[in-house]
């Protein structure tokens, strides 16, 4: 488990996320004194006070009234649930703005990003962490079809052979149907909330206020660059443009691959608010987590060898490690879904991550190491601790390949790596209090923070050091397993 000071200071995190989103709401409670009690125009005509203050006034009651239907309707038949979601239903984009402004919007989107910071932490704070980041309702039959009406120029009724108008899921800034096209292929349909975007870009000024606590644990902190490099991150996932150009060249690159799906994108039908792409197949992650231990082991060999193949032939990261982002089959087949969030990594930054590696796993250099994480910014100059403290510290992150020996990815790992992050009372105190997160390492910290924490749940089995060195490009390795097998002759047939 992790320490008392992790978990202390986890909860501080937590709850500076929660006194960010209360000041904000104050903030907008002061300007909402002067603002008319009687309906406002609508949401893009608005001013970005106006639109604060009006949901300090409106969104406390749409936050406890969704928290009271939901436990209304853990009591209820199915036919009482489907009339109390029908009556909760968002119905204008008023009501969007009410409910995201609140539950979600930039603050959910900053909790989908901690999400994985709550490993072995008290409930309370899991509860505190949850709360940044729980569904919102579903818009109405009639507003998700006025939103692919508006982009797509005519009702869903008439674009499609088919439209189911209860959503399938919940996206984190919108909602996805089932649909059939006219030419008969079975497909998705993301459709954005109206006016999301107006409350993350705005709810995202209050961003710095989350981060901004955390400069006061932590001496060699600048919260400038994370907030900016989250900022934009958040903000691009707004453009389903961007993300259908994303997936698309994820799709392209593994199309055919023996055990990694990207559905395609639907061009014809997707635009800025709507996204359509092939509807995918499997179960969700909850399901294959109770599959026996040789399934989990293949599934997470897939996600490891998607994560690092995109990220070395690609120069790209799904930045989303999240379990509602895979579908699963048997064999270790995985579909991956959501591709808003996506960073790109200059061929420089690409030769910094290979130089880390060969300094700290294939050299055993750390005296170079350390010159490389100094030199970007990962720990400040003259820190005043050993180089084999400094070995101590990063050697966990690195820990599954440093060795050429079958491991077991654990939730204590995980827990643990949290814990060198985070804690600036543990035995690291003097490393964790002088770190930093240069911009090009605040999404790919997420492999540390999100992937092996879902490999860690699934406590996935494998030689991870021979996997890595066939995925390196400065080794290419060859086949260390069936699957990597199989992706070997894959590559050989479709890349040469």
């Amino acid at each position: 488990m992790p320490r008392r000071g992790t978990r202390a200071l986890l909860t501080g995190v937590a709850v500076a996320a929660a006194a960010a989103l209360v000041l904000a709401r104050r903030r907008r409670g002061r300007a909402a004194g002067t603002a008319a009690d009687g309906p406002g125009p609508a949401v893009r005509a608005r001013s970005r006070a106006q639109r604060r203050a009006e949901l300090a006034r409106l969104g406390g009651r749409a936050g406890a009234g969704y928290a009271l239907h939901r436990a209304r309707r853990i009591f209820a038949s199915a036919e009482r649930q489907a009339e109390l979601d029908q009556r909760f239903e968002m119905r204008t984009a008023e009501q969007v703005a009410e409910v995201l402004g609140n539950m979600k919007g930039a603050f959910m989107k900053i909790g989908q990003m901690a999400s994985y910071l709550d490993v072995g932490l008290p409930e309370s704070t899991r509860a505190a962490l949850a709360e940044l980041q729980r569904d919102a309702p579903p818009m109405s039959a009639e507003l998700a079809a006025s939103v692919v009406e508006r982009e797509l120029g005519a009702p869903p009724e008439e674009l499609f052979l088919e439209w189911d108008p209860v959503p399938l899921a919940s996206a984190s800034i919108g909602q996805v149907h089932r649909a059939i096209t006219r030419d008969e292929r079975a497909v998705a349909v993301k459709v954005q909330y109206p006016g999301v975007d107006e409350a993350i870009a705005a709810d995202m000024d209050s961003a710095g206020l989350v981060f901004g606590a955390l400069g006061l644990a932590f001496d060699g902190f600048d919260p400038g660059p994370l907030v900016e490099e989250v900022r934009a991150r958040v903000l691009e996932e707004l453009d389903y443009r961007r993300e259908a150009r994303n997936q698309q060249l994820f799709a392209d690159f593994y199309r055919g691959h023996p055990f990694i799906h990207v559905p395609d994108v639907v061009p014809e039908l997707s635009t800025g608010r709507v996204l359509t792409t092939e509807l995918a197949e499997g179960v969700r992650f909850e399901v294959m987590a109770g599959w026996d231990q040789e399934e989990r082991n293949l599934a997470a060999e897939a996600i490891y060898r998607f994560v690092f193949r995109s990220l070395y032939r690609l120069r790209a990261f799904n930045g989303d490690p999240h379990p509602g982002n895979y579908l699963f089959r048997p064999g270790g087949q995985v579909t991956f879904l959501d591709f808003g969030l996506v960073k790109y990594f200059t061929p420089d930054e690409m030769d910094v991550f290979g130089d880390m590696i060969r300094a700290m796993v294939m050299e055993g250099d750390t005296a170079r190491y350390r010159r490389i994480v100094e030199q970007i910014g990962l720990l400040r100059p003259g820190t005043p601790v050993s180089d084999e403290q400094v070995h101590e510290y990063f050697s966990h992150f690195y820990e599954f390949v440093l060795r050429d020996e079958e491991m077991t990815i654990t939730p204590q790992w995980s827990a643990d790596a949290v814990a060198r992050y985070f804690d600036p009372t543990g035995p690291h105190g003097p490393i964790v209090k002088a770190a930093n997160l240069p911009p090009s390492f605040v999404i790919i910290q997420r492999i540390n923070l999100g992937l092996m924490a879902i490999l860690g749940e699934l406590r996935a089995t494998a030689n991870f050091r021979r996997i890595a060195e066939e995925l390196w490009p400065w080794i290419d390795g060859p086949p260390s397993t069936p699957m990597g097998k199989a992706e070997a002759d894959w590559l050989a047939e479709r890349h040469g």
